[in-house]
């Protein structure tokens, strides 16, 4: 499929590109940002897709999220989607900032009206990377690693849980992930969902008591002056209860950051350990 690059950016020795193309799965135009280093100049490199948050577009891990530092030193591309459709004036999908435009929750829509054009979980695991696997044959389909930041957390988690083996590793910084139990969770479900028993295969807690895909090893970052997690939307301690009910407890690693908030501040502090994280399991043999 083709893409249009509308800026060329030079970005730790490579470059980052600003691109747009037409999506079949939302059926309108979309954007994202594609960071690739210079290693990709002269040999094939991994892929490591960021999913981003509430109100978020792929431009604002691209220039807040400081994980093209690590990425440029260790070789690996990085890839920015954007968090919905847009512009598909869809009734009330503009009215508030954690549903419809901007928070598209990573999942396939089933509720009218969304259900046509809502279809995040497809876009980000077929389309888009299909897309840019046609257009950079620079950049290696066999290696792609995924993470994320609230509800990019949650779409981290729940992506890789749902899809053993697709992508080599996973982290996130404060995930929404237990979104069946948090109000986040429960506007996007109940809007974008027809039955309540749907919930549970978008939920990585859920997801989590169920993993029967080999060990986990999860980095999962929070600050403890997060004023989501101290309002129970992220719920990381479920998250952690489940896999250790499962017998993956040891693989879940939760770190609270004493007086980091919710903020690319905190994400760019942690920048390096998160694209660490990702590197061992991208050039593991």
């Amino acid at each position: 499929m083709a893409i249009q690059t509308k800026a060329t950016i030079a970005s730790f020795g490579g470059k980052l590109l600003k691109l747009t193309h037409n999506a079949s799965t939302t059926n309108c135009e979309m954007g994202f940002n594609l960071f690739l280093p210079s290693q990709a100049n002269s040999h094939r490199v991994p892929l490591l897709i960021y999913l981003a948050g509430l109100t978020c577009t792929g431009d604002n891990g691209a220039q807040k999220g400081f994980f093209q530092h690590k990425a440029s030193e260790k070789g690996i591309a990085v890839l920015y989607p954007d968090t919905s459709p847009r512009g598909l004036n869809i009734q009330g999908e503009d009215d508030s900032y954690d549903f419809g435009t901007g928070a598209g929750f990573y999942i396939d829509a089933t509720k009218s009206p969304y259900e046509k054009s809502y279809k995040m979980y497809s876009y980000i695991t077929s389309e888009l990377p299909k897309t840019v696997f046609e257009n950079f044959k620079q950049i290696d389909s066999e290696r792609v690693s995924i993470f994320g930041h609230s509800m990019g957390g949650h779409g981290a988690l729940t992506l890789f849980l749902k899809n053993p083996g697709k992508y080599k590793s996973v982290s996130a910084y404060a995930p929404i992930a237990n979104p069946s139990k948090c109000p986040w969770g429960e506007k996007a479900f109940s809007g974008y969902l027809n039955d309540k028993s749907e919930w549970a295969e978008h939920d990585a807690t859920e997801l989590v008591k169920k993993w029967k895909g080999g060990p986990l090893d999860i980095l999962i970052d929070v600050g403890t002056a997060d004023n989501f997690y101290h309002q129970k939307q992220l719920l990381p301690e479920n998250f952690q209860q489940a896999a250790t009910e499962n017998g993956q407890g040891g693989g879940v690693r939760i770190r609270f950051q004493e007086g980091y908030d919710h903020s690319y501040f905190t994400m760019a502090t942690f920048a390096d350990d998160h694209v660490g994280h990702a590197a061992r399991y991208l050039f593991s043999s």
